[in-house]
């Protein structure tokens, strides 16, 4: 697929999920204990509980969750700019931590949570308000009782490789 295909495809992905999710918040420890990590993503991408506050205040939302996948889409815009005229590190490091985070999450079954012990971020590619939609990929490793393990890239429409990242997770009973 080319760049002007899957900036199209993008744009509709985003189109289609936006005006079906539900206002940020946080969603309560039953509703969360109640479902599998994946079922619990799948009701927060099909508007059933709310999206996460972060992603409403950089402005990316989830548009695809399967099982070891999650993938956010974003576009940098000036509001999170540094002072030096381009995205701060912490957006890419933001939107990493989810994907990644969540990949784990769709692993997990009803009951078991995550949290992240250590992030490793490499920034390749400066981001700007120039660069358009962003994916934020993250794939599942490896997942055991206690400890997750997942890696996550963030890429344009061209394929142009922005920052990848690798995290390990505590996985615990809720």
């Amino acid at each position: 697929m080319d760049s002007q295909a899957t900036l199209q495809q993008w744009q509709e992905d985003e189109a289609a999920v936006r005006p079906g999710l539900m206002a940020p918040g946080v969603a309560t420890r039953e509703q969360l204990c109640e479902r599998s990590g994946l079922e619990f993503l799948n009701a927060i991408l099909h508007g059933e509980l709310p999206v996460a506050p972060i992603g409403a205040l950089l402005n990316f939302v989830p548009v695809k969750v399967d099982h070891g996948l999650m993938i956010f889409q974003g576009t940098p815009a000036p509001e999170h700019y540094n002072p030096i005229g381009m995205v701060h590190g912490g957006y890419a490091a933001t939107l990493l931590d989810s994907c990644v985070g969540c990949a784990v999450q769709t692993m997990l079954p009803a009951g078991k949570g995550y949290s992240t012990l250590e992030l490793k971020v490499n920034y390749i590619k400066a981001l700007t308000d120039k660069t358009g939609p962003i994916r934020a990929e993250g794939r599942v490793i490896s997942v055991g009782n206690q400890v997750a393990v997942a890696e996550g890239r963030i890429t344009d429409v061209h394929g142009k490789l922005y920052a990848h990242a690798t995290t390990t997770c505590l996985v615990f009973a809720i």
